[in-house]
């Protein structure tokens, strides 16, 4: 028995180095790539921007004590650090825009401790990106992976000053792909890959790599509580890093692709009220006026479930895909209106960086009226004419558990069209009644303060 057990050991033993064997060895990437990832140094001059108007809110004998005391204060610098990496050997370097922003001076430091002054040739707010420049020659470069090498589960590694550390060095995997983190302004261009990768203030900038050794992202974000790492780690993939990089280094800004709707996603009683075999797609709630989706014939309640050749599974996919399309490019979107499949070519417009995303209340408009638990009354033109819209009717109140409260219909909400019915006046719904289907699923169409959204109304089964 004690001869089968030491035999049992030796062979867990045996098998052990080989077990170990399988996990990947990171030393040839980070001694290859690791010259070419920097420390970027920042100093800037902090402000005061409500100093003046405080000083003017004072009482006057105080006003006189701050200036015998010398005055508003002086600004003084601050600094701040993130990392980068060279793409090239004349000393074109990728960080991100929040590293730079607003910065007075920049300098980049490489691993071997030279320090270069750098100049900021342009940022990219919407992708979090901006291209330096220093005056280097022959300086060690990385390389960007193609677009779609990236699998949920590879292995990956970054390289990056944490804390201040200088070049630290650490690992984990994909954990999702095309995560969508829209910004304070609503902005959502960037699919982010998201790692379990320990990234922490001072890694943004730095280089995401795989086992080849080649730049799959730039980390940007992190989702904390404590302020350091928990494991949710979010970085730009590269195909949105080679599109600004490109234009940045070509023209200085970004110009990306724009369609001109509105937009939400399909969950499954719309999907079923629209036709659709599941949720899917990029629901149209609002075509803009004179926009590149109004030109090419798309309308409200479209649902778009390919674009450009790309599947459009959620509504954040569309704004992914268009805004990488150059403007003036003709593109097939592939869209269900009524039931229907059907393939429309759209000529993507034009979004300068300096340019809102905005989509204006001008077309004709939809509605409904007095039925599943709703009172629908008339609405004031002046109020319709307000918001832009042609007619509608409001939904004065609704009946609680009634199937337009289960769908989340609120009082208040401007019902421009059900079904397929447009409505401009409660006169519109006569008869809509008498075409539901029991068991079946309707959608409507609200204004809800100013944003246009779709609701799908069950209809409740005959007893």
């Amino acid at each position: 028995m004690m001869i089968r057990a030491v035999l049992l050991c030796f062979a867990f033993v045996a098998a052990a180095p080989k077990s170990f064997a399988d996990l990947p060895d990171f030393t040839e990437i980070v001694e290859s790539a690791s010259p070419a990832v920097v420390k970027i140094l920042v100093e800037y001059e902090s402000e005061n921007p409500r100093y003046q108007e405080q000083m003017e809110e004072l009482p006057e004998y105080l006003r006189r004590f701050f200036d015998f005391r010398g005055g508003p204060p002086v600004p003084r610098e601050r600094a701040g650090m993130g990392s980068g990496f060279i793409i090239s050997e004349d000393g074109y370097v990728v960080t991100n825009n929040h590293v730079v922003e607003n910065a007075r001076q920049v300098v980049v430091r490489l691993p071997d401790r030279q320090e270069f002054d750098a100049e900021v040739i342009g940022t990219d707010p919407r992708s979090d990106l901006a291209v330096l420049k220093i005056d280097g020659r022959r300086l060690p470069t990385l390389s960007l992976a193609e677009d779609g090498d990236v699998k949920v589960g590879q292995w990956v590694l970054a390289i990056g000053s944490p804390f201040s550390l200088d070049f630290s060095v650490t690992a984990g995997i994909v954990s999702a792909l095309g995560r969508s983190l829209p910004t304070e302004t609503g902005d959502n261009y960037v699919p982010f890959i998201q790692t379990d990768v320990a990234i922490n203030p001072g890694n943004s900038g730095g280089p995401l790599f795989n086992l080849s050794g080649e730049v799959i992202g730039v980390n940007s974000q992190i989702f904390t509580r404590s302020g350091g790492s928990i494991g949710l780690s979010f970085a730009i993939p590269t195909s949105v890093v080679r599109n600004v990089v490109a234009q940045i280094q070509e023209t200085g800004g970004v110009e990306r692709g724009w369609l001109g709707v509105s937009i939400q996603d399909v969950d499954r009683n719309l999907a079923d009220s629209f036709g659709l075999d599941r949720p899917r797609g990029a629901l149209i709630a609002q075509v803009g006026q004179d926009s590149p989706a109004e030109r090419a014939g798309l309308q409200s309640g479209d649902i778009i479930v390919s674009f450009a050749e790309e599947a459009i599974e959620t509504s954040a996919d569309l704004p992914h895909v268009v805004g990488l399309i150059a403007p003036g490019t003709e593109v097939t979107a592939v869209i269900v209106r009524e039931g229907e499949e059907q393939t429309i070519k759209v000529e993507v417009g034009g979004l300068g960086a300096d340019e809102v995303a905005r989509v204006t209340t001008g077309l004709a408009a939809d509605g409904s009226l007095s039925l599943l638990g709703m009172t629908i009354t008339e609405a004031d033109p002046v109020m319709l004419s307000d918001l832009g819209l042609a007619g509608g009717v409001v939904i004065s109140e609704v009946e609680p558990d009634s199937p337009a409260d289960q769908a989340g219909v609120r009082a208040g909400d401007i019902l421009t069209r059900f079904g397929s019915q447009a409505v401009s006046r409660v006169g519109d719904l006569s008869g809509v009644a008498d075409e539901l289907n029991p068991g079946s699923s309707v959608p409507a169409r609200l204004i809800r303060g100013r944003s246009p959204l779709f609701i799908g109304i069950r209809i409740p089964s005959a007893d």
